[in-house]
Parts: structure tokens; sequence; C-alpha cells
């Protein structure tokens, strides 16, 4: 159902035609909403993650950036009365190292659209990052002062730069919260390349080799595939953001995980089930250009957000991954439909 501020206004949700974003819009596509604004610095022409979703206007990033500078009047009718900023929009790559390039799209990016939308009161609602945990040392609980956080990567360095900045106002307003992704997969991710998850990398390499590449543990406390992630099904996360719209709780930072590690072990096996066939898994060394920031665990502390009265996870790691094969990597790496 439509909440009363939804109505008779629009969604601005960037990143739209990648992965979380273009999520985001099915999910508001089910309750019937479509005055979106997707957004994106990649073209439908170039890639189309939208092809079956509903939306009122597709942007490129620049577009947006010319059209939220001009006065309400003069805008597009509809970008004159935006409710929520959805901002998914980022590079990715934890394996990036041009810092430039980081900082204006990652960091800049968002401080301008976060002020923006508290100009224009809209709700605010971004991708942070578990990178921003770093190598796990202070945990990963998202109470934690990120003025002490120290990320592995420059990736987590720029989403950990806005995080600070935007804990810093003199008073965080209502209806803005940030959000710290941790091993999300599920469906539209198809394009992400070195970025998918391993649940469709390891589909792939399943239906060509038979096997699936696990990197063996290069710390005595874990064994070969037993380093724990905290995986979590896109379809969890992107209903957590339409009740976070819908129930406005605390403004802040909020971790998004399933809140339980699993093993790559579990997962690989996982994908073997439910292709039904027998586990093979070949074990390979870590790449040197990431073993230095190889993490070994990484569980998200998940009670701020349940206590702000969201759902609890509905996705368990083997219910998610047969969900995503046989209704979506089965059938052809299949798009998300509005219904």
């Amino acid at each position: 159902m439509i909440n009363s501020d939804l109505k008779n206004s629009t969604v601005i949700v960037t990143g739209a035609n990648g992965f979380i974003g273009s999520v985001i819009i099915w999910q508001l596509n089910k309750i019937g909403f479509t005055q979106i604004v997707a957004v994106d610095s990649i073209s439908l022409e170039k890639r189309n993650l939208l092809k079956h979703l509903k939306f009122a206007k597709f942007l490129l990033k620049d577009q947006l950036i010319k059209e939220l500078q001009l006065e309400a009047k003069d805008r597009s009718e509809v970008l004159k009365k935006v409710s929520w900023i959805i901002h998914m929009g980022a590079c990715s790559s934890t394996t990036e190292t041009n810092w430039e390039f980081l900082l204006e799209n990652n960091t800049h990016y968002t401080q301008k659209l976060y002020e923006w939308a508290q100009k224009n009161h809209s709700g605010f609602i971004y991708a942070s990052s578990a990178a921003t945990y770093g190598a796990g040392e202070n945990g990963f609980d998202d109470n934690f002062d990120s003025e002490k956080l120290k990320p592995l990567n420059l990736y987590g360095e720029s989403k950990v730069l806005f995080d600070r900045w935007l804990m810093k106002q003199v008073a965080l307003p209502e209806k803005v919260y940030g959000l710290k992704f941790f091993n999300v997969f599920g469906p539209m991710e198809y394009h992400k390349e070195s970025m998918a998850s391993v649940v469709y990398k390891s589909f792939h390499l399943i239906k060509q080799t038979s096997q699936v590449q696990l990197f063996k543990s290069h710390k005595p406390e874990y064994k070969d595939g037993e380093q724990l992630r905290d995986f979590v099904y896109v379809k969890d996360v992107s209903r957590w953001i339409l009740e976070l719209m819908n129930k406005k709780p605390r403004s802040g930072i909020y971790n998004m995980g399933f809140g339980k590690a699993r093993t790559w072990l579990d997962l690989a096996t996982s994908v073997f089930r439910s292709m039904n066939k027998t586990a093979n898994i070949q074990w390979i060394e870590i790449p040197d250009n990431i073993k230095n920031q190889y993490q070994y665990f990484t569980e998200a502390k998940m009670g701020k957000l349940f206590q702000q009265n969201l759902s609890s996870p509905e996705w368990p790691l083997e219910k998610a991954i047969e969900d995503y094969v046989k209704n979506y990597l089965e059938k052809g790496d299949a798009f998300l439909k509005a219904d």
C-alpha cells in the first residue's frame, strides 16, 4: 500500500540501472508506485535492467545534477515535489585505486544530494557499506563511532568519509538513513562481472566446469572454506528500505545484513544443492592484490535496525539461494518484472 507522503510525489532512485537500485524500483512497483525518477551513469541503451519495471523518467547522473540546480518552478514536472531520494549510485569496486574518482562519485556527490534533500524537505536514504568496518577489529556494530573505523580499501574510505560528515551535522534531521550493506546477493546483479556475488559466479562455474573455486584459508584458526560472511538477500534489503520509508524510525546509520555469519562452504554447498548437483570444490590461493585486505569474519549487528520495528529477515541463506537459482539464474538471469 502506498503511504500518504508518497502520494502525488516523486521518489528519486540513483543507481537505478544497477543492482540494489533496480530491485528497490521493483519493490516500489509491487506496492503500485511508479512515480519514480530513475537515475544512473549508465544509459538504458548500454544496459537496461529496468526493461520490465515502471518509472516516470530516466535521467543520467549529470542530467539530474543540472535539474536539481534549478528552482522548483523551472524543474521538470516530475521533479517539482520529491518525497525521497534513495541514493544507491556509487563506484562499488573494492579494488578501485583512483582516489579522486572515488571522492567525487562516492563522497561529494552524496553530499550534494543530501544537501538538496534537506533544502527541499525530502527524505534521504543512501548506501554506506560494511567495507567501512575494515578488518572488523572493532566489530560490526552500527552504534560504533565512525571516526574510529579503519577501512581496508579506498572504496570503504570514500564511504566512511560521508558517514563521518553526516554525523558532524549540527542536528541530524528526520528521515535520513545510511545503510551499511554486507554481502548482498540476488537477481539483477547480472552485470557486475568481478563484483558479482559468489552465488552468481558459482552458478555459472558449475554450469561450465561442474565445480566451484573457493579461497584457501591462510589463518590456522579457519579451515579452508570456513571463513565467515554475513550474506543477505537483496529481497530482504530492498523490503527494509521500503519499511524505513513507511515507518520513518529514528534517523541514523544502520547495518543491512542477515545478522548471522555463514561459511563460504555453506554457500557453495547450497548452490550445488539448488542445482541438484554433487558438491565439487577446488581450493585456490587468495590473489596477492587482496590477500592483505581479505576478511575472515563479518557479521552485522542488527539489533539497532530491528529495535525500530522493522521486519525480521525472510530469506535465510539456503532458501534465498534456492529462490535465486531456480527462479532467476536457471531461467537465463531473469529480470524482475513489475506486478
